[in-house]
This record gives C-alpha cells, sequence and structure tokens, in this order.
C-alpha cells in the first residue's frame, strides 16, 4: 500500500470502472458500484483493495487475503475466499498494472520556476514545465510542454525534450535529443564522453574526441545514477519503451532497439546493436561490436563476447546457450566433488 506521506493517490474508482481500465470482466455475483480505495499485493490488501495472482504458485496465498477484489485467471475462481469480488482476465499482471497506474498515475508538472533556477535567455519553454531549485537549462536548450526538472539537475546547451519528460534531482542531459514522456531518474548521466583512446606509448593515452549525440524513444525510463555516453561521431541510440535500471552503463554508439530490459548494473561496450526486446540480467557485461538479436536474453552476471542469435538465450563467461551453460555447470560440480564427500 502506498505511503500517503510520499505518494498521493487518485480513487476511490467503482470495479466496473477498474474493469473498464482493466480490460478484464466482472465474475458473477461481483457488484460494479462496489468502491476500491487502492491496489496492493495479496499478504498486504484489505477490504478495500484490489490485489491480484499473476502466477499459479501464489494461489496458497490468495486463500488467506483480506482484500476485497482479486484479478486472475478464470480457472483460479474458485480459490478464492467466499465474498472476494473477481475480476477475470488471462494476463492478471498487465491487468493489475493499468488499476495501479490509474490509482497513482505518472507526476504531472507544477507548472513555474524556482527563483534558483538558472534559464538561459535563448532557451525555450513549453506551456506549463516545472523547473525545480537550482536547476540549470543552457543556452538554445528546447524543452517539450509539461516538462519536469528537478532540483540541481543541469540540461546542457541545445538539448531537445520531448513533451512530458521528468528530468530527477542532480542528473545531467548533454548533446541529446530525448522523446517525450522519458523519465531519467535521480543523478543519471547522459550524453558524457565515452571511453575513447589511443595508447601512445609511453606518454600515456590519445584522447579520441567524442562529438556524437544520444538519441533516446519516447516512453523510456533509465534508471538512478545510470551512465549512457554520447557516440563517438554518429548516435548513441535507445529505442521507444526501453526499461533501464539503476548503475546500468552503455558506451557509445551504442544502438537499443526497442522494449529493452536492462537490469542494474549490467555495462554495454561501444558500439553493440541490440534488436527489440532484448532482456539482460543483473550485472551481464557485452564486449564491445556484439550483435544481439531481437527477443534474446542474457543471463544475469553473463559475459558475452560475440554476437548471439535472435530469440538466443545465453549464460556464463564466456556466455554460450544457456543449455549448454546448465551442462557444463553441472559437469564441473560433479568433477569438483571428491569421493566420500557429501
Amino acid at each position: 500500500m502506498a505511503e500517503p506521506r510520499f505518494f498521493e493517490g487518485r480513487g476511490p474508482f467503482s470495479l466496473g470502472t477498474l474493469a473498464e481500465i482493466a480490460g478484464a470482466t466482472l465474475a458473477e455475483g461481483a457488484d460494479p458500484h462496489q468502491t476500491i480505495a487502492g491496489a496492493a499485493p495479496l499478504e498486504w490488501a484489505g477490504a478495500d483493495h484490489i490485489t491480484y495472482v499473476g502466477h499459479g504458485k501464489f494461489l496458497a496465498l490468495l486463500a488467506s487475503s483480506g482484500a476485497g477484489a482479486c484479478l486472475l485467471r478464470e480457472e483460479w475462481a474458485q480459490r478464492a475466499p467466499p465474498g472476494m469480488a473477481l475480476m477475470l482476465t488471462r494476463q492478471p499482471a498487465i491487468a493489475y498494472a493499468r488499476i495501479a497506474q490509474a490509482f497513482h498515475p505518472r507526476r504531472v508538472a507544477a507548472p513555474g520556476i524556482a527563483p534558483t533556477a538558472a534559464v538561459a535567455s535563448d532557451a525555450v519553454l513549453g506551456h506549463g514545465c516545472e523547473i525545480g531549485p537550482g536547476a540549470v537549462i543552457g543556452a538554445g536548450a528546447v524543452l517539450g510542454a509539461g516538462t519536469i526538472v528537478d532540483a540541481n539537475a543541469v540540461i546542457g546547451a541545445a538539448v531537445v525534450l520531448g513533451d512530458q519528460v521528468i528530468v530527477g534531482a542532480g542528473a545531467s542531459v548533454q548533446c541529446a535529443l530525448v522523446g517525450a514522456r522519458t523519465t531519467i531518474l535521480a543523478g543519471a548521466r547522459i550524453g558524457e564522453a565515452g571511453f575513447g583512446f589511443v595508447p601512445n606509448p609511453p606518454a600515456g593515452h590519445l584522447r579520441i574526441p567524442q562529438v556524437g549525440r544520444v538519441v533516446i524513444g519516447a516512453d523510456v525510463e533509465i534508471g538512478a545514477n545510470t551512465c549512457i555516453d554520447r557516440g563517438v561521431y554518429g548516435d548513441t541510440v535507445l529505442g521507444d519503451g526501453c526499461i533501464i535500471d539503476n548503475l546500468v552503463q552503455i558506451g557509445h554508439n551504442v544502438k537499443l532497439g526497442r522494449g529493452c530490459v536492462i537490469a542494474a548494473h549490467v555495462g554495454i561496450s561501444g558500439s553493440c546493436t541490440v534488436g527489440d526486446f532484448v532482456a539482460f540480467g543483473g550485472a551481464a557485461g557485452i564486449a564491445d561490436h556484439v550483435n544481439i538479436g531481437t527477443g534474446a536474453q542474457i543471463a544475469a552476471k553473463a559475459g558475452v563476447m560475440r554476437d548471439v542469435p535472435p530469440g538466443g538465450t545465453v549464460g556464463g563467461i564466456p556466455a554460450v546457450p544457456v543449455k549448454q551453460w546448465f551442462r557444463e555447470t553441472a559437469t564441473l560440480s560433479r568433477l569438483a566433488q571428491h569421493k566420500g564427500e557429501d
């Protein structure tokens, strides 16, 4: 349940309204006029909350849940306790997410510019922007309508932010074009110079100027303290709908397709190309110039050193097809056991 000190909710909503939002069907006996005050997980939900069962392994929790209503598949309906209103759907988790968003919608700008913000005279701010204390908007920057720039964030010269972009406290955006409704969380660094050097012994190293851009699509989420480097000459590109966790590193000239999901501590080296809807487990590392096909899955802590085909699933160091990785791990475990040991 949401903490009201920090999160203002909407509602209550009737079950009939929530069914429309979720694209679900009210089960027989459910009252469409019953009001629901919020959404909560099975174990925390009360009589005025709606919950969901996303997997059969959680059906045991359903029997003891105090929720007033529940989203679930039709074949699980008989497992619900008496008196619980049911909403039937083939995709309970998606339906629940839609309802949760109705109760807690995306933040909307409170229009205004804080007195301590520094906004360049030639910057263009769309209607209804919110610029927080200490924020800096550079020369020639363009901010779309309803964009939020939180305290001490920096929007560099000539950066373009689409409508309803949110830039979190202390984040910085340089050399970038950012699509509508993208969220950049606190402390993220977008568009800084990438890791480009040429060894020059014995003097040290010669830096290669990084003079490209970062181009970010619409509806992207970039986690706290994540770094996305600008291109060397061309662009670093993130497709629409990508979700990037905290503390991720994306190198220069990387191309991410649509809808990629990247968990924390992943590092993607320069000039990698990633297809649509690729998922990266936490702490995976990708070598430079690797191509990863659409729909591939990269296991946590995998070390990917060569191309991954579309739909492939790889794991291990160096990464191999996941079934091969499982066999190799099992074989190594057996070989490591000494006779007579448990």
